[in-house]
């Protein structure tokens, strides 16, 4: 057998292992891959990470998947041109490591670890006696294509049940009609409120946990006078309903990861008046059921110069599970990346030793406050007309919009139309009409905040103090 036919027979091999291996996690509810995945967004640097993010977009997730996959046949690749007394150790090596990504954290997965036990036995087996020929070769990928693929209808199957236990949780919220603002249905243009089903998803999961909303509780301790255990029922009964935009801290100008919802969830403050903390207490770290944490500065939140939110609900349902079901922590005006994690079990009360997630991998400690931004969701012309109408959205969470200004082909900027406002820490849409001679034109866009913020113009990658630059669009009339 020659070097080519050697490495594509492992490849084939390698592929067969991890359908094996996933297909048996989720035929007993988990997953192999997932355990893998988050073992690489916690301990690749953060630099391919960032790439990863900027280049995958809200696809991250489903490459995250996919580079796995990519890494176990190559894996399985390597492992071929091992001494042939090598290869078992290795095999071995591979599911050991496996089963312990599976199991490394508090949300740990059993079938995430039989799978890679399985994966690491079809491995050693396939390598013993490598499959010769196309034909073989061929039938090895097909099988493991087939298993992967298989699996991934049985996960997604149960993550649809989840979905649906979690909805079956009931209304949380008043479900007031949203206002009308004044701007209008122009086509493409972004609607108030964002469904759930379109708004962005960011964190370090492959897939949401599974949490059963009987037995959940959430725990607040720490140092505190009195621990507390509340059920969601126990927080429907002091929860409000707010209005607020929501931003990823890898929103470039003009994507699409932030949006606007209704919101239903408890003061902080009421929670932590409650609780009342120790006066050697100086961060609030919110704990994932994994093991995530996102802290925050104790002393805004509990006196309330940062409003912030234990959610429940999201546009009058409770959390979808991709959106943290059954909690998570919103401060309106602070990055998503660290507003609060999700999925949450537990709110510690703790001294500045706690290090978070977050600075481990580089980014800065305190919040960062989302920056002024305004987007142009629409520049289109008029049937028949030199006139374009340009439309968008703007926020500048948590004091409010004041003014959106637009300017084409960089000359004066110009002022134009304010949507009503839902709340101040909510986006607010706009629109206006420019006359444009015929040619190829530059739009831009800019906001300014209630507190006298202009938009900064400075392009700016998100990492490490969050995105900067105009968002600009190209027409031809």
């Amino acid at each position: 057998m020659n070097k080519r036919q050697r490495l594509l027979g492992a490849a084939a091999v390698g592929l067969g292992a991890l359908g094996a291996g996933e297909l048996l996690a989720a035929a007993r509810g988990g997953s192999m891959l997932d355990g893998l995945g988050r073992l690489g967004a916690d301990y690749v640097p953060v630099q391919v990470v960032e790439t990863m993010v900027a280049r995958a977009g809200e696809h991250d997730k489903e490459m995250t998947r996919l580079g796995v996959a990519l890494g176990g046949v190559t894996a399985a690749a390597v492992m071929a041109r091992l001494p042939r007394r090598l290869r078992t150790p290795a095999a071995a090596a591979f599911g050991a490591g496996t089963a312990a990504a599976a199991l490394r954290s508090a949300n740990r997965s059993v079938p995430g670890a039989l799978g890679g036990i399985a994966a690491a036995a079809v491995l050693r087996a396939g390598l013993r006696r490598q499959p010769t020929g196309p034909v073989r070769e061929l039938l090895w990928a097909a099988a493991g294509t087939g298993m992967l693929a298989a699996a991934e209808v049985l996960v997604r199957r149960d993550d649809l049940r989840h979905s649906e236990r979690a909805r079956r949780v009931g209304p949380m919220g008043a479900h007031v009609p949203v206002p009308e603002d004044g701007i209008g249905t122009e086509p493409g243009l972004s609607p108030l409120i964002t469904a759930a089903s379109k708004f962005y998803v960011a964190d370090v999961n492959s897939r949401p946990p599974r949490i059963d909303p009987t037995r959940w509780r959430l725990s607040i301790g720490g140092l505190v006078a009195h621990d507390l255990r509340l059920s969601l029922a126990d927080l429907a009964e002091q929860a409000v309903e707010f209005d607020a935009v929501m931003v990823c801290v890898h929103n470039t100008v003009g994507s699409g990861r932030c949006g606007n919802a209704r919101w239903f969830g408890v003061p902080l403050t009421a929670l932590l008046d409650h609780a009342v903390p120790d006066s050697t207490a100086t961060r609030l770290v919110t704990r994932a059921v994994d093991g995530y944490t996102i802290s925050l500065p104790l002393e805004p939140l509990r006196t309330g110069e940062w409003p912030g939110y234990l959610v429940i609900g999201m546009n009058g349902e409770p959390l979808p599970p991709e959106h943290g079901f059954p909690a998570r922590v919103f401060v309106p005006g602070i990055y998503g990346q660290y507003s609060g994690a999700k999925w949450l079990t537990e709110l510690e009360l703790a001294d500045d030793s706690h290090v978070d997630y977050w600075w481990k991998r580089g980014w800065p400690a305190e919040p960062l406050w989302v920056r002024p931004q305004a987007r142009i969701d629409v520049a289109t012309a008029r049937s028949g007309s030199s006139k374009f109408t340009v439309a968008g959205v703007a926020w500048a969470p948590p004091r409010g919009v004041s003014a959106v200004d637009i300017r084409i082909d960089e000359t004066d900027w110009l002022p134009v139309e304010l949507g009503s406002e839902m709340a101040p820490a909510a986006w607010r849409r706009w629109s206006t009409v420019v006359d444009l001679p015929p040619g190829i034109h530059t739009i831009q866009a800019r906001v300014t905040s209630r507190s006298g913020e202009v938009q900064d113009a400075g392009e700016r990658p998100p990492f490490p103090l969050g995105p900067g630059g105009l968002h600009t669009v190209t027409v031809t009339a």
